[in-house]
């Protein structure tokens, strides 16, 4: 094969190594599971505000309740004595004294409960609310990076098969040739060499000045110019 040849599998091995690299680095699911993890970060600080509101109110309603219950054993034991036969003549109205106390302690105690629960109510549905609407999201999420790692393990496969492919091609380039191109390469970063087509460089995009352009017409079979701007070898089509 001409060097023209040889540079120019060279350059698109190169090419497609770059190609595979930047599909592997920005792989739609990627994005995609960027915008989940979004989402899934707004619901769970939306749940932690609420957690932050709810949580004493939780501790208020269950000290309510606790307080209910226990005016409530309490007026229990008192009702049971004073039903008992045994209870004393003289005990009598301090009990029923204290039984209407407890009556109207344990209605004021029940009132807090309910108020406090119907506080809660709301809260709870909102976080039930949020926590349906991440279930399908924590789903999804799985499901996206099961398919990323499938993905970029395949694509890596492909880059792999490649670059052996190229050390291949890189070995039919002459040696003073392969020189120019690898230091090319370490500038550009995508390949050490580009098409020259309708007056410009198709790796930088440059408009080569009429001088360079004279200079590429007068070059013989087997020499190149370099692009004065990205330091490319220019390859004609």
């Amino acid at each position: 094969m001409s060097d023209l040849e040889d540079l120019t599998r060279l350059m698109e091995a190169d090419r497609w190594i770059e190609k595979i690299r930047a599909q592997r680095e920005h792989l739609p699911e990627a994005t995609e599971l960027e915008g989940v993890e979004r989402e899934l970060s707004g619901l769970a600080e939306r749940l932690r505000e609420i957690e932050a509101v709810r949580r004493p109110a939780r501790d208020a309603f269950n000290e309510a309740a606790d307080r209910a219950s226990s005016l409530r054993q309490r007026r229990a034991d008192l009702e049971r004595r004073l039903e008992a036969a045994s209870v004393p003549a003289r005990e009598l109205s301090a009990m029923h004294h204290e039984l209407e106390n407890l009556t109207t302690r344990l209605s004021d105690a029940e009132d807090t409960e309910v108020a406090l629960l119907l506080d809660l109510e709301p809260m709870d549905e909102l976080a039930d609310a949020l926590r349906a609407a991440a279930a399908p999201l924590v789903e999804h999420r799985a499901q996206l990076k099961d398919a990323i790692r499938e993905l970029s393990a395949s694509l890596l496969d492909e880059r792999a098969h490649l670059q052996v492919e190229r050390a291949n091609v890189a070995a039919s380039v002459a040696p003073a040739l392969l020189g120019r191109y690898e230091e090319a390469l370490a500038r550009s970063g995508v390949s050490g060499a580009a098409r020259y087509d309708t007056g410009r460089c198709d790796g930088c995009r440059i408009a080569l000045s009429p001088l360079d352009r004279d200079r590429i017409r007068a070059l013989g079979e087997g020499e190149f110019l370099s692009c004065p701007e990205c330091g490319r070898i220019l390859l004609p089509c």
